[in-house]
């Protein structure tokens, strides 16, 4: 018996839908899988906001109950407010109302070509943010990039902070000794040579997922290479002042974080007496999204006391 008219066209356009979608994720991987992200953030309970700051307009996240102390959370280099999206639980657990940024030039904030993307400057937006909001005094963690942002805020409004959370942070004087350039990828060897230094045992990325990642990071480098030209001066470093933090401060890096080796948690740890520091065996520099299981609890403990 053969199938109705109808029933052939609803197959037809089904099939329509179903080549045109593997053909628009085959031609942008990266776009496909960002608005995996937003899925995934909306499902879990975070709700999309922007605000306008200095002129530009800037993405965040809130979650969390509403009569809870907030914390505010900022991602690294090249990242985004959707990379807390392990950890956020475990704040919330600990009665937190969380808010997670895309800093300026980064995620779904303003990309803005007369800001410096420098430390202080991107220090000097997330206060702005909390100023916003109305945030007087907040638990504040930084990942990576994120923080290094974190201690100067904490350094230069430490009024303004309860608690300092710092994972895999950058901020001490010390020259990377891996090509910096592969922040800014141009070909897919170096792409895989970025994630060998981020994360152990790597998975393989099929060529057409790195072609549209190189695409991605080509329209942003910009960006990135202001920043990385920035920190690489060294004048924003945090070494001599750490000491100065009075703050409760958790320290927590990946054991196999080949970007911010565990020596500089270590003298992060030695710089700041009365801070906490935790390794994670065998997690990389994405130990909050990879390893956030570990993470987590040491996250929730320190929060709670």
């Amino acid at each position: 018996m053969r199938p109705s008219r109808k029933v052939q066209w609803i197959l037809g356009v089904l099939v329509s839908l179903i080549i045109a979608a593997g053909v628009g994720f085959y031609l942008r991987p990266v776009e496909v899988f960002n608005e995996l992200l937003y899925f995934q953030m909306s499902m879990s309970g975070s709700h999309s906001r922007w605000i306008t700051i200095n002129g530009h307009r800037i993405h965040y996240y809130e979650a969390g109950p509403s009569d809870a102390p907030p914390a505010v959370l900022v991602h690294g280099l090249g990242g985004h407010a959707e990379d807390w999206r392990m950890l956020q639980h475990f704040f919330i657990g600990a009665h937190r109302h969380v808010y997670m940024i895309d800093l300026p030039g980064y995620g779904r904030s303003d990309w803005p070509q007369d800001f410096s993307y420098s430390i202080p400057d991107e220090a000097n937006a997330v206060v702005a943010f909390m100023d916003a909001l109305g945030l007087k005094q907040v638990d504040l963690a930084g990942w990576s990039m994120g923080g290094w942002i974190a201690q100067r805020i904490a350094l230069d409004h430490p009024d303004r902070i309860k608690r300092l959370m710092l994972f895999d942070s950058a901020g001490l004087k010390s020259r990377p000794e891996w090509n910096t350039d592969l922040f800014v990828p141009t070909s897919a060897q170096e792409l895989d040579d970025l994630d060998k230094l981020l994360m152990p045992n790597p998975p393989e990325v099929p060529r057409f997922i790195a072609r549209d990642i190189l695409r991605y990071s080509h329209e942003h480098r910009w960006v990135m290479r202001r920043a990385l030209d920035s920190m690489l001066t060294g004048k924003d470093t945090t070494d001599e002042q750490l000491l100065t933090l009075k703050m409760p401060v958790l320290i927590v890096w990946g054991g196999e974080d080949h970007i911010m080796p565990v020596a500089n948690g270590e003298q992060m740890h030695r710089l700041i007496p009365q801070s906490q520091f935790e390794v994670i065996p065998g997690c990389g520099h994405l130990a909050p999204v990879q390893c956030y299981n570990q993470v987590g609890p040491k996250v929730t403990a320190f929060l709670q006391k």
